[in-house]
């Protein structure tokens, strides 16, 4: 497929290699955007710390390196774990988890068997000892606690689809279904049936969605984990668990196509053009139309969509490769003025949802 591209390939390479060199120098150097839980302080912005947004950061560039062969993707992962790994990894919960995902990759790749401890333990740990809420969903627990009896769309991105990538190579089935299954009870309590779009979280407690926030980059996690959870695990047509995602992915992107805005850009509450417009976001949602544009999950239709946001995107992008208009780090809010007011600077996650989007649409040119 070849679309009318309104970006040159030429121009796309050089912005992903300008985004991945910035990835490493991003630092937090004031201690602004660190968060203290307790007696642990947590940096969300730095490169070189093992949380989720470096675990996202890490999986887009990866995903760059295996669609371009791009070297300069390969040897940042490569350092990044080298690092880590020296270093020890973090107590287990859900963000912490989602390195995990970059992780199987290697081992899948390279066969490098110092991996394999860390693939079994944390997946083992996913599987049995992480907390359940009543109908056995993946409890959203993090450093900020264990945010009992709740379930949030980020628990898909970051810690099921790791758990179905190491099911996948580990030969564990058992791994497998359970993905399958967080899939399904997390769709029944976040997906909103009205519009197709996902709420940012449920609580069994109050049993209500809080805010009832149709936040953009939450939005961006599912749109992004259907079609990489198809594909990991290889579901084919007929399958029901690949109808059925297939079927809330129609749903869900139907309405983000009429959900954004004429720049080409989505607001950080997908139905409130009041709220600001996020780059993090429209990178994820964009990556997910064109990886399933390209699977034949969607119609190509969408993929007029999603160039209008690699266009909204590519001038979002400092010289030196810093993706602006980026959201920190969000919890869950209460209320809708809370994602209104959540500050922008930017992250690793934003560098690489950018960069995974541009290393899809690169496939467009072939």
């Amino acid at each position: 497929m070849h679309l009318d591209t309104a970006v040159s390939r030429e121009q796309i390479v050089h912005k992903i290699d300008a985004m991945i060199s910035n990835l490493t120098t991003i630092r937090d150097e004031s201690g602004k955007f660190l968060l203290h839980f307790n007696d642990v302080v947590v940096d969300d912005k730095s490169w070189n710390v093992w949380n989720w947004p470096q675990g996202v950061g890490l999986y887009g560039i990866y995903k760059n390196y295996r669609i371009t062969g791009n070297p300069l993707a390969a040897d940042v992962v490569h350092e990044w774990f080298d690092t880590a790994l020296a270093a020890g990894a973090p107590p287990k919960n859900v963000n912490t988890m989602a390195p995990l995902l970059a992780m199987a990759c290697l081992y899948e790749d390279t066969k490098d068997s110092r991996y394999v401890p860390y693939l079994n333990q944390w997946a083992q740990w996913a599987m049995h000892d992480m907390p359940r809420t009543h109908g056995g969903g993946m409890q959203h627990m993090t450093y900020a606690g264990p945010n009992s009896q709740q379930l949030w769309d980020d628990t898909l991105m970051m810690t099921v689809l790791p758990l179905a990538k190491i099911g996948r190579l580990l030969d564990r089935p058992e791994y497998i279904e359970e993905a399958k299954y967080q899939f399904l009870i997390h769709a029944q309590y976040l997906m909103d049936k009205k519009t197709g779009l996902w709420f940012h979280g449920w609580s069994f407690d109050r049993r209500d969605n809080y805010a009832n926030a149709l936040w953009a980059r939450g939005n961006c996690w599912i749109t992004i984990a259907i079609p990489e959870l198809i594909g990991t695990l290889g579901l084919k047509p007929g399958d029901p668990v690949r109808e059925w995602l297939l079927e809330i992915l129609n749903s869900q992107v139907s309405a983000l196509a009429g959900l954004q805005d004429e720049s080409g850009m989505w607001h950080t509450l997908l139905d409130d053009p009041t709220s600001y417009l996020e780059s993090s976001a429209t990178a994820g949602i964009a990556y997910g139309l064109l990886k399933a544009v390209h699977e034949r999950y969607i119609d190509t239709s969408y993929a007029a969509v999603a160039e209008k946001a690699v266009a909204a995107l590519f001038d979002r992008i400092t010289d030196d490769g810093e993706v602006q208009n980026v959201s920190v780090g969000t919890g869950m809010g209460d209320d809708l003025d809370f994602y209104k007011n959540i500050d922008q600077t930017a992250m690793p996650y934003g560098q690489s949802l950018t960069v995974l989007c541009f290393a899809e649409y690169l496939v467009s040119f072939c």
